[in-house]
């Protein structure tokens, strides 16, 4: 008998075979994603320490005012550039109050006002405008005027709140509205997969005001680690997470099961490290600076970094970051909506009342 059963179906299977059986398993996708999860692991801990690790100042804007073409002021300043390899960029105001006009529009992260002939300077810091770019400042600025004879005081006009001594606060915030809000879209798209499209919209537009509100509230009021201004903290952390959701849902609709590979890239792995929250973009590697800002994570960083400490000075371009990316991610998913995995038939009115 087992003679007989050599045949067709009784040969062993060839490579070929083998191949397509294994593409067809649950072993295949479950195979890609151990590799994917690996170089996940190994990309995120490096996107992270490559920004974070190490910051060094790569272009720092600084305001001066004073006495700042005199040989020993110019020569403090020289000693400031060397030091900080040539990391200060010099702006000269014609008075202090342009210079700190500057600086509350973040246009400026210090003023030096040299006096005396250059032989005395006063820094005057923002640690609210970036807490880590002011401690190489203050720990620079004193070794480089004993260096040259300049007599430095150093003071901080602009400080962090009690609650929040090293700034870190609003990265936090932020960075909880980024990953809920793409989370909360992955949530309904699980859970909630025949909702319709705008269905989709509105639900997603639910869990990001009300999360906001979580968020800001949890921070303020329950904390007390930030004084925020709350409702426009809250209408940013909600924009923030809508934002958030519909790119997933926009790379649901365009790459369906591996959306949460583009989200995770642009989001996490490119997105939070170069938002300027942990370390503020002049000491972040340049190209990440310079990113970072174009992106709903720094966008988010920077509105509501303003909006906690330069209340006067809001600019628009974050919000339009913000809202581009909901936009655009919104006009995606809407045109190719027929391609998203979700959503349900509508049926005939008979079928309905059967």
């Amino acid at each position: 008998m087992a003679h007989m059963s050599h045949g067709a179906h009784g040969r062993p299977p060839t490579r070929g075979q083998r191949w397509s059986t294994f593409r067809q398993s649950p072993f295949w996708p479950a195979t890609v994603l151990v590799l994917i999860l690996a170089a996940s692991a190994g990309l995120f801990a490096g996107s992270y320490t490559y920004s974070m690790a190490d910051p060094t100042p790569h272009s720092i804007p600084t305001a001066v005012v004073g006495s700042y073409e005199e040989a020993r002021g110019q020569a403090f300043l020289d000693g400031m550039e060397k030091a900080l390899n040539a990391s200060v960029r010099v702006r000269p105001y014609g008075s202090e109050a342009d210079a700190r006009e500057a600086m509350q529009d973040q246009e400026v992260f210090a003023l030096f006002e040299l006096r005396d002939d250059g032989r005395t300077a006063v820094l005057d810091l923002s640690s609210a405008s970036g807490a880590s770019v002011a401690q190489v400042l203050s720990d620079t600025a004193p070794v480089v005027g004993q260096k040259t004879g300049v007599e430095v005081t150093v003071r901080d006009i602009n400080p962090l709140q009690e609650g929040d001594p090293r700034g870190l606060a609003i990265f936090y915030i932020s960075l909880a509205a980024v990953i809920i809000g793409f989370v909360g879209a992955i949530q309904l798209s699980v859970h909630a997969r025949s909702l319709t499209p705008f269905e989709r919209i509105l639900f997603t537009a639910a869990y990001a005001l009300l999360g906001g509100f979580a968020i800001a509230a949890t921070v303020d009021w329950l904390l007390d680690a930030l004084d925020l201004p709350f409702v426009e903290s809250w209408l940013i952390l909600a924009l923030t997470m809508f934002a958030s959701g519909m790119v997933f849902t926009m790379f649901n609709t365009l790459f369906g099961r591996w959306a949460m590979l583009p989200t995770w890239g642009l989001m996490v792995l490119l997105g939070n490290p170069s938002s300027g929250g942990a370390v503020s973009w002049p000491l972040l590697p340049s190209p990440l600076g310079a990113i970072g800002q174009w992106l709903p994570p720094g966008a988010s960083v920077n509105a509501q970094h303003t909006a906690v400490y330069f209340q006067d000075h809001q600019h628009a371009f974050p919000f339009l970051v913000l809202g581009g990316w909901a936009l655009l991610s919104c006009a995606v998913f809407w045109i190719w909506r027929h391609r998203h995995p979700g959503g349900r038939e509508k049926r005939p009115a008979h079928a309905a009342d059967s």
